[in-house]
């Protein structure tokens, strides 16, 4: 077992946080009435992807009927649909749709993961929440060894990379780099470029376009292979 495989399966068990236990249960027990006939997931989602990925994809957390149904982050919302699409047409996915954890979708270069593991009330963590969730984030980061860029996925989600970096043992910018769509900071040995989340509020009210997130998911493929003195620029 590799050292992303038994993250993975400290992830699945954890129980550290819980109002989000309660909530992820109480969401896989009682469901919506789309998804009634489905048997949900209701535990922690790992990140899941290329054990030699070049580009991390971080998010907030799995949605309540998406992640936290599925088993698989970005897996089954309309969220997914839009990260995977783009993913897809950058050359970092098989297959543009990510629908179920046994749907055959492979990551080539890539790795996706969240912040927080469980499912939120209100997809907003608490502080505390957040950071008792952070280690597993870090010891990801450590295990792939090949990692170059990562892409974060709406403010919350550069925060907690932001905190990840520095819990791996490395300097943060000083002042500290803020959040915004296309940002791009050199943090250690990392390029850490921002983009809005793909949430419905942002892909329907076109604040989010697929050319917005296309470019920054190209950006990172190129700056992941680029020296590290040319990306320190």
């Amino acid at each position: 077992m590799n050292a992303l495989d038994r993250i993975a399966d400290e992830v699945v068990a954890c129980r550290a946080c819980p109002r989000l236990v309660v909530w992820r249960e109480q969401v896989a027990r009682d469901k919506v009435a789309r998804f009634a006939g489905e048997t949900y997931w209701g535990r922690p989602v790992p990140g899941f992807g290329d054990p030699h990925a070049t580009v991390a994809i971080v998010g907030l957390a799995p949605a309540a009927h998406g992640g936290n149904r599925t088993g698989r982050i970005f897996t089954g919302d309309r969220s997914g649909d839009f990260l995977f699409a783009s993913m897809h047409r950058c050359g970092l996915a098989n297959q543009p749709t990510s629908v179920a954890r046994d749907d055959g979708l492979a990551l080539q270069g890539a790795y996706v993961a969240a912040v927080n593991r469980c499912a939120p009330p209100g997809n907003k963590p608490t502080p505390d929440e957040r950071d008792r969730c952070l280690p597993f984030l870090v010891r990801e980061l450590e295990a792939l060894t090949r990692l170059r860029s990562i892409v974060a996925l709406g403010a919350f989600a550069w925060d907690g990379v932001l905190r990840a970096i520095a819990g791996a043992g490395h300097a943060i910018p000083r002042p500290r780099p803020r959040f915004g769509h296309g940002a791009e900071v050199q943090v250690g040995p990392y390029v850490l470029i921002g983009a809005f989340h793909p949430s419905q509020q942002n892909t329907f009210t076109g604040k989010l376009t697929p050319e917005m997130l296309d470019d920054v998911l190209r950006r990172a493929s190129e700056r992941a292979v680029e020296p590290a003195e040319r990306r320190k620029g």
